[in-house]
């Protein structure tokens, strides 16, 4: 079988960085760039003339930004590798590549072997995201995973709010006070909530409050 490099088009606004990118990669056997570009409108033409494994992509560039160029790149190359290579280390920026489909996130400060390292990997399959980044996307995925866990339980703001009240010491007529209700009110709610979380008593409503991280 022939061995055949993987080949790269990078897409920037910025011809030293452009140039600066490909001088790295030419010192690695095993990776080739096959065409550069310098804004989102060049990229699909560019596919579509010239085979290509790998899309490097800046954000900011005049026209089309990086993630919309990404998102058009999936739809009609669904097997090319995107990986967004930016100065923007930003949690939005992020969540938007992500969704775009691409395949990984890094920053253009990385040290001069992150890139064709990230370059391969992505050819195995994997998906790369620059470390500072890494704590964001854990932290979304736990805070969505928290919010589902509520509401596949039924629990409503309010219910979390006398759960909170409970766990803090305070009984009923406190509660009322707090929710702005009769304490007769309060009782039936938290009936209805040690319900929804099949506990026998408040002690248990509170474990289980506090294990699935909702107060």
């Amino acid at each position: 079988m022939n061995w055949q490099p993987i080949r790269i088009i990078i897409v920037d606004d910025h011809p030293v960085v452009r140039h600066g990118l490909k001088s790295l990669l030419a010192g690695h056997p095993d990776l080739n760039v096959a065409g550069t570009a310098e804004n989102g409108a060049q990229v699909l033409p560019l596919l579509a003339n010239q085979a290509a494994d790998v899309l490097l992509l800046d954000i900011q560039m005049k026209g089309q930004n990086g993630i919309e160029i990404a998102r058009r790149a999936r739809q009609s190359y669904p097997d090319l590798r995107i990986i967004i290579l930016t100065t923007y280390d930003d949690e939005s920026y992020l969540q938007q590549a992500l969704a775009a489909g691409v395949d990984g996130y890094l920053l253009k400060s990385a040290s001069h072997e992150t890139l064709p390292d990230a370059i391969r990997a992505v050819m195995r399959g994997e998906k790369l995201l620059t470390p500072s980044l890494v704590t964001h996307v854990v932290t979304d995925y736990r805070r969505l995973a928290v919010e589902n866990a509520r509401r596949e339980a039924g629990l409503t703001q309010s219910d979390l709010d006398i759960l909170r009240a409970i766990a803090d010491g305070a009984g009923n007529k406190e509660i009322a006070e707090q929710q702005f209700v009769s304490e007769a009110t309060v009782k039936r709610r938290i009936q209805e909530i040690l319900e929804k979380l099949g506990a026998a008593n408040r002690a248990q409503a509170i474990a289980e409050a506090i294990r699935q991280g909702w107060i």
